[in-house]
């Protein structure tokens, strides 16, 4: 009995020295299993359109079938960050092809809203909400030529859960009740906001059920007219006839003019894994500048949470977004240098400007030679993958509710220049701009893992966070996820804003005092953040075992499930 109470002494003394860890394996900071299954696999930021996907997949559809069927879903869930008012990327893995493809279903500017009006008005930006920011919604045409190209299913069969769940309703989930809170105070004197979120005067509470009938209706119309009845059809007429009713310049000209485009998804290689990400009018390159400039260092040895590393990827982060502000705009509009701003000699030139001991307060850009939101992903049997992000901005967008259609027109047109010679200044049909990016990482030819993290300019930092906790710090899929996280802000916009004080470094709970200290006397502005540091799902395809590997965090209401 002496001997047992010994031990028993002894591991307590063991528990209040080691760091904090809930679990018999893993990291020391709060993590869980990852979700494993052979059939298929789903991960999306909420629980019932991962469901969903689920459901497709066993009724004989594919990952892209899925993709379209949870990304439904969450536009009638997950009003907050989605939705059929906004614009879609994707990057698909096909199995039959072996090879990745990228979709761009980003809308247009007004083609009757000039420049020159809107300096006549004088705005120095263009603004958050109102009709002035509103672009074509790219969405549902992304969803047909995802379709068209790989689809499975009918979308008809596809559509029907997110109709059911509009019609018949759904409780409100913790997270997304309370952004449904605040974008509804901010935006419930905008038509239609409080008719369409706030039944009885209020938004929906946690738990409460909430019914969207005009976008089961939406919804309806497009599973049985296709994208025509969405850009041709009653609901572009209806977008048209509310837009000119309340000032706005989108019309129905805009919406029948709209198409996606099929791009080459552009990579570079991370330490032996090829990163993929979308070319511009979208970010995605920011996030292979980072890795490119980081790679010159032993980040390994530094360790994950060193003031060392969060010092050096921040600068690195940095040099990419001064880069990102001044080049990175519509191909068609702009040359974007995209093969020399991701090359490895470019990296290693920009790396030489980092001090290892100060953080810089500017960046330059670099010398170019001449020439709220959604993320989800699908797997499936036959090894399909789909990446794909989908978003309003700004969480609900622009506040523009299109009368009975129930959903919120986005407000991309903000993400605008207004500076003449920028490469994103504004002009009529073009593309702003975009924040949202998939991401998707291969090895030795094959596909690894389809992944995104949610959230404004956090997302290429936070892919690169993901990828370098994967690859340099050899944490899980789901510890990559939950790990602590580094949001940077203050860089240069593409707006034409200038970054001059260095910005703002905001750590995520789970850094080591001492190593703040350190980050303070180098320089750095650092400052504490409870939610800005994106919402994070993926799926890793294990080729030795034959199976997937799914993964969601705990930031947002998401789930990972599989079959």
């Amino acid at each position: 009995m002496r001997r047992f109470s010994s031990i028993l002494f002894f591991e307590m003394f063991l528990n209040l020295c080691l760091p904090a860890q809930d679990r018999v394996t893993g990291r020391d900071f709060a993590t869980r299993s990852e979700v494993i299954a052979q059939n298929g696999m789903a991960a999306t930021s909420q629980p019932l359109a991962t469901q969903v996907a689920l459901d497709i997949l066993k009724k004989g559809g594919n990952a892209i079938d899925a993709a379209i069927a949870a990304n439904a879903v969450l536009g009638v869930v997950e009003p907050t960050g989605c939705g059929v008012g906004g614009d879609l990327f994707a990057i698909i893995w096909s199995a039959e092809k072996k090879k990745l493809y990228g979709l761009n279903a980003s809308g247009r500017s007004p083609r009757s809203l000039k420049l020159e009006y809107l300096k006549s008005q004088g705005y120095e930006f263009i603004p958050s909400t109102g009709p002035l920011p509103v672009s074509v919604p790219g969405c549902v045409d992304g969803w047909f030529e995802m379709h068209d190209m790989f689809g499975r299913l009918a979308m008809r069969d596809i559509l029907q859960p997110a109709i059911t769940y509009a019609r018949d309703g759904f409780p409100v989930s913790e997270v997304i009740a309370y952004a449904l809170n605040i974008g509804t105070q901010s935006l419930k004197d905008f038509p239609n906001i409080k008719e369409t979120y706030m039944p009885g005067g209020k938004s929906p509470a946690k738990g409460e059920i909430f019914r969207n009938p005009g976008l089961a209706s939406t919804l309806d119309k497009i599973a049985k007219g296709g994208r025509n009845e969405f850009y041709r059809g009653s609901i572009a007429k209806a977008i048209d006839a509310f837009m000119k009713s309340h000032g706005g310049f989108l019309s129905y000209d805009d919406l029948s003019r709209h198409n996606s485009e099929w791009v080459e998804p552009v990579s570079s290689s991370y330490r032996g894994y090829d990163v993929w990400e979308l070319p511009p009018n979208g970010q995605g390159i920011a996030t292979i500048q980072i890795l490119n400039i980081l790679e010159g260092f032993n980040i390994e040895q530094m360790g994950f949470g060193s003031a060392e590393y969060i010092h050096m990827f921040t600068e690195a982060k940095k040099l990419a977004f001064e880069d990102r502000a001044k080049y990175y705009a519509d191909p068609r509009y702009s040359a974007t240098p995209v093969a020399q701003l991701i090359s490895k000699k470019y990296a290693a030139e920009r790396r030489k400007l980092i001090n290892p001991g100060r953080a810089a307060k500017i960046y330059d850009p670099g010398k170019i030679e001449a020439g709220n939101t959604i993320y989800l992903t699908v797997a499936d049997k036959y090894g399909n993958m789909v990446s794909l992000i989908q978003s309003n901005y700004r969480g609900m967008g622009s506040g523009m509710c299109p009368t009975g259609l129930g959903f919120v027109l986005q407000d991309r047109g903000e993400m605008f220049s207004l500076d003449k010679g920028h490469a994103n200044v504004y002009a009529p049909g073009k593309r702003p701009f975009h924040t949202i990016i998939p991401g998707f990482i291969t090895r030795n030819g094959k596909p690894w893992i389809s992944f995104g993290v949610m959230g404004g300019d956090m997302q290429p930092q936070g892919h690169a966070q993901i990828i370098i906790n994967l690859i340099d710090f050899r944490m899980n899929l789901q510890e990559a996820g939950d790990a602590p996280r580094i949001y940077h802000t203050g860089s240069s916009e593409p707006t034409g804003e200038l970054m001059t004080n260095g910005g703002i470094l905001c750590l995520e709970n789970g850094f080591r005092w001492e190593v703040i200290q350190k980050l303070l006397s180098m320089g750095h502005r650092v400052e504490w953040n409870l939610g800005g540091y994106g919402g994070y799902q993926a799926i890793m395809w294990d080729d030795r075992n034959k199976v997937w590997y799914g993964a969601s965090e705990s930031r947002k209401d998401g789930q990972a499930a599989g079959y």
